[in-house]
C-alpha cells in the first residue's frame, strides 16, 4: 500500500476529471474535497468516488460544464442554481454571498439546488466556519431507510454536519454524520473486502437484522437510535427537498451508477455570525476546557488534523493513476 502525498491525490484526482470533460476550475473544486475527504482518513467520500465521478461525466449524469447561477432570494436567503453539476463549484460560488447576508442579519440561509451528491457534508460546512460563521448542513440521499417498524426504502442516510469557528480562522468544534447508524459506504465497503458487518447496522429485506453486507444492501439501513435518528433523517429530508427543490430520497437513483438522470439533490445550509450572540466565544472557550479536562474527551472534531501523506491502496491509486491518464473529453 503507497503512502501518497495529498497534493498529489488532488493533482491526480483533478487531472482524471479534466480528461473525462469537465472545466478546469470545477475539476479544482472536486478535487479540492476528494483530496481534503483523504487527509482526514474519510476514503469513502475521497478516491473511493473518483471513477463514479469519472463515468457519470461521459454519461451526462453530471455535467462538467455547469455554470452555477446564484440568486438573491430574500434579504437572508440565496438560493444557488447548481445547473446539475458538482455540489463543490455551485457552493464556492453561493458562500460569499451568503456570508455577507449572515455578517449583515446575524443569520442567513444557502440552498444550493440541482446538484450532484456533495459527498462529504462537513468539507462545507468546515469552510463556513474557516469564514469565521458557525455553519449547518444538511442534504438527502438515494433511499436506503425504512420507518422503523417498516421494510419499505423512504429516505436516504441524510447527513447533517455543523462546524463552529474559533475566532482564528479555524474550526472549534465539527461533526459530519449520518443519520443512520453508519455510512453506506461502510456496507458497500465492507461488501467489496468480503467482511461481515457488526449487528444493529443494517436489516434485510425482510426486516430481519443481519450481519450480511449484500443482504444489508438489498434491504435497509438502522437509522441511529431507532425513532430518534428517524426524525433527524425527516427533519433533514423535508428542509433540504422544501428549500432547495431537490427530489425526496424516494425518487433519487443510485448515487454511483454510471447512467441515468442527474441526481437533482439540494444542500441546505444554515449561516450564523458568532457577533450577534451575546458572549459567543467566551461560552464556547469555557465549554471546551470543561469537556477537555476530563483525559479522554474531546470536542468532535478537536485532535483532528489533516494529513500530508495518506496510506492508498494499490487498486485503488492505480485506478486513479488511470482514470488520469484516460482521455475522454473532447
Amino acid at each position: 500500500m503507497p503512502k501518497v502525498s495529498v497534493e498529489e491525490i488532488r493533482n491526480i484526482s483533478k487531472t482524471a476529471l479534466v480528461q473525462h470533460g469537465a472545466l478546469d476550475w470545477i475539476s479544482q473544486h472536486v478535487a479540492d474535497a476528494v483530496a481534503a475527504s483523504e487527509s482526514v482518513g474519510n476514503r469513502i467520500c475521497g478516491l473511493y468516488y473518483l471513477e463514479s465521478y469519472c463515468e457519470q461525466l461521459l454519461s451526462g449524469r453530471v455535467n462538467g460544464q455547469a455554470s452555477p447561477d446564484v440568486q438573491l432570494v430574500r434579504p437572508g436567503s440565496v438560493y444557488v442554481d447548481a445547473d446539475h453539476g458538482f455540489a463543490q463549484p455551485a457552493f464556492s460560488k453561493g458562500l460569499p454571498e451568503a456570508s455577507k447576508l449572515a455578517e449583515k442579519n446575524g443569520i442567513a440561509s444557502l440552498s444550493i439546488g440541482r446538484a450532484h451528491t456533495c459527498t462529504s457534508l462537513g468539507y462545507f460546512t468546515k469552510k463556513i466556519a474557516e469564514a469565521g460563521f458557525l455553519g449547518l448542513g444538511l442534504t438527502n440521499a438515494s433511499p436506503i431507510v425504512a420507518p422503523p417498524g417498516g421494510k419499505s426504502r423512504i429516505i436516504g442516510t441524510n447527513p447533517i454536519a455543523f462546524s463552529v469557528p474559533d475566532g482564528n480562522g479555524g474550526v472549534a468544534m465539527q461533526f459530519d454524520q449520518s443519520t443512520t447508524t453508519v455510512a453506506l459506504g461502510k456496507i458497500t465497503m465492507a461488501k467489496a473486502a468480503g467482511k461481515s458487518i457488526p449487528e444493529g447496522w443494517a436489516l434485510d429485506k425482510d426486516g430481519r437484522a443481519t450481519k450480511d453486507p449484500e443482504e444489508a444492501l438489498k434491504g435497509t439501513l438502522v437509522s441511529a437510535g431507532g425513532y430518534k435518528g428517524w426524525g433527524f433523517g425527516l427533519m433533514a429530508e423535508i428542509l433540504v427537498a422544501g428549500m432547495t427543490g431537490g427530489r425526496i430520497s424516494k425518487n433519487v437513483g443510485p448515487l454511483k451508477a454510471k447512467d441515468g438522470e442527474p441526481h437533482n439533490l439540494g444542500q441546505f445550509y444554515i449561516i450564523i455570525d458568532p457577533a450577534s450572540g451575546a458572549s459567543f466565544y467566551n461560552r464556547l472557550e469555557e465549554l471546551t476546557t470543561i469537556i477537555s479536562s476530563e483525559e479522554g474527551t474531546r470536542m468532535p472534531g478537536q485532535y483532528t488534523i489533516p494529513q500530508t501523506e495518506v496510506d492508498v491502496p494499490d487498486e485503488l491509486w492505480n485506478l486513479a493513476i488511470s482514470l488520469s491518464k484516460a482521455k475522454h473529453s473532447e
